[in-house]
């Protein structure tokens, strides 16, 4: 599982934020429920070079599926099907995002998902913190794979930080940055998840919800129809747009997504978490090594103490 850099043993690490997330938090493995889980396992094994980790069945008859790079998991794909497909309009998942450590490694899964004919290209965007490729896998999860530009070369003014979406040329981009190793086995290069970007029903609800409960902080909060929040100055951790789903209420039972997982680093940054729920008179679950709630539109968010094994993600 993935997890954020822990205080070395010995070390002084600061007291946990009553009001904020941790700078060191990781976004872990999006969790989606599919109608047809060999064909998504099939297409995130293709398109994006992931490889299976992990698989267990319930005795509810779901099967679990974690896939991802190395022993990185990138997502778990819950076979539920009979379920109403994703409906863009509806609440939940607008993309989740993979981050890659170079634009090569970049590069080469961009040439993956574009071969597979069941990718769905939906563009490019030169975000000035990024350059990023979005498709959509076959039963409609958005998807972004993204290389952030060094953090230097960021622009923040009062707080926030400036991002925009200029076109990025996906054949000038392969023809400049693509290398022949990640072009025949882009899944030997490591990614994670870099971030989750998420359709609600208003802005302000979100920012109640994510930013003055749950702890991130503002980014991006001028951008029309949309927030984008993070925590240690990265450029966004979650996102939030009402573009196709403007006054969606909870979210009916369907396929698509399931689970935002995040970790944070010690039990006392999910101490201060249960606090500010229980300030809010929000429900949650806390299992010891992890907390979860769901958010105003029936998205359940799980945070987690590092070190969450891939069994544990199956029994979520």
């Amino acid at each position: 599982m993935t997890s954020s850099p822990t205080t070395a043993p010995g070390s002084h690490r600061p007291a946990a934020d009553e009001r904020h997330l941790p700078d060191d938090l990781a976004m872990d493995a999006v969790t989606l429920r599919v109608g047809d889980l060999e064909l998504m396992s099939s297409y995130y094994e293709n398109a994006l070079a992931l490889t299976p980790i992990e698989e267990q069945a319930k005795v509810n008859g779901e099967v679990h599926r974690v896939l991802g790079r190395g022993t990185v998991p990138f997502v778990r794909l819950i076979a539920t099907p009979g379920l109403p497909a994703v409906d863009p309009r509806q609440a939940g998942l607008f993309h989740t995002a993979f981050l890659f450590e170079d634009q090569a490694a970049l590069a080469g899964t961009v040439l993956r998902a574009a071969q597979d004919p069941r990718s769905r290209f939906a563009g490019t965007g030169d975000h000035l913190v990024s350059e990023a490729f979005y498709f959509a896998d076959p039963e409609g999860n958005g998807i972004e794979l993204y290389w952030d530009r060094p953090r230097d070369q960021w622009q923040w003014t009062n707080g926030q930080v400036a991002m925009d979406t200029l076109f990025l040329d996906p054949n000038t981009y392969l023809s400049e940055h693509l290398t022949e190793d990640v072009a025949t086995q882009p899944g030997l290069r490591p990614g994670i998840v870099g971030h989750v970007h998420l359709q609600v029903g208003d802005v302000e609800t979100a920012r109640r919800f994510y930013i003055d409960t749950l702890g991130f902080e503002t980014t991006v909060g001028t951008h029309p129809g949309a927030l984008f929040a993070a925590a240690g100055g990265y450029h966004h951790h979650v996102a939030m747009n009402t573009w196709n789903s403007r006054g969606a209420g909870p979210r009916a039972a369907g396929l698509g997504l399931a689970d935002v997982a995040i970790t944070v680093p010690a039990r006392e940054d999910l101490d201060a978490l249960t606090a500010r729920l229980t300030a809010a008179g929000l429900d949650f679950a806390d299992e010891g090594r992890s907390v979860s709630v769901t958010d105003p539109w029936g998205t359940p968010v799980t945070l987690s103490l590092p070190g969450t094994s891939t069994e544990e993600l199956l029994t979520r």
